[in-house]
């Protein structure tokens, strides 16, 4: 595990807030709808058996699900305390403290995976994504896919929320190009909203992009919380709205998520 010394600040933010963190954002129905979009998606990229690295992979609630559907995750995150809730959920050796900006402590010992993704923008903690792209080229096989779900940098929804509450100051926070700070549980961290660009650029040329999909594009961002878990009509036609529309205006969603192919060893990219 990570010495404190190695603890990045994103990490001791999690860390802050792991022992409630379920319970903290369990209840909230727009985050249950965002997730089970994703998770239609990663059913569809990994079938049964697949051996998958999740990124930023918190208290285990993905991981343990796919888990439970013939998929083997091993977890990481660079919270220690976020690892440890997750261990309990999937028991010994399936998740460890790998920052994603540590990746390659894993292509060094000689991993190798089906897949790998990263759920619910843990990666916009992260300011420099090649370093990530350069080791997931070493970790996934080829023919492997890879979903990177990340916050959009465009979302009416939030929008709408923030000027709702009065917060206008946060309306455009997302249309910032450099780190943003941030603070949770009391300890400061900072935030990127990558740019399409610039994913592909971190993944290249090792991977070939194959397309993204919007997350929460009717469905109403957190900030919309707990109002819209109070209305679970409304909710569920925003989420049938979602799945037709979803691909058509991926810009938009609260989050976005990007999929990539591993090319094949010798391939030109």
């Amino acid at each position: 595990m990570n010495s404190a010394a190695e603890l990045l600040p994103a990490g001791a933010a999690f860390d802050a807030i792991a022992d409630n963190f379920d319970a903290r954002f369990g209840d909230w129905q727009s985050v249950e709808a965002q997730r089970r979009a994703v998770r239609r998606v990663l059913v569809e990229l990994f079938p049964e058996g697949s051996r998958l690295l999740e990124m930023g992979g918190g208290t285990g609630v993905d991981a343990a699900w796919l888990e439970a559907r013939g998929r083997e995750v091993l977890l990481t995150d660079a919270s220690p305390a976020m690892v440890a809730e997750a261990a309990r959920k999937l028991g010994p050796g399936a998740a460890e403290v790998v920052a994603i900006e540590q990746l390659d402590r894993l292509a060094w010992r000689g991993e190798r995976f089906d897949g790998a993704f990263s759920n619910f923008a843990a990666l916009n903690c992260v300011s420099d994504l090649a370093p990530m792209g350069r080791s997931l080229a070493r970790l996934v096989r080829s023919g492997g896919h890879v979903a990177l779900v990340v916050f959009g940098c465009c979302c009416p929804g939030e929008m709408i929320a923030e000027a709702a509450r009065g917060r206008f100051g946060n309306m455009l926070r997302r249309a910032s190009k450099g780190d943003v700070p941030a603070r949770l549980g009391g300890q400061s961290f900072s935030v990127r909203y990558h740019r399409k660009a610039a994913i592909v650029a971190a993944m290249a040329p090792g991977f070939r992009y194959m397309g993204r999909t919007a997350i929460g594009l009717f469905v109403p961002p957190s900030a919309a919380e707990p109002w819209i878990s109070r209305h679970p009509w409304l909710l569920a036609g925003l989420e049938a709205a979602d799945r037709i529309a979803a691909h058509r205006l991926a810009l938009f969603g609260d989050h976005i998520l990007y999929r990539f192919e591993r090319r094949h060893d010798g391939e030109a990219a």
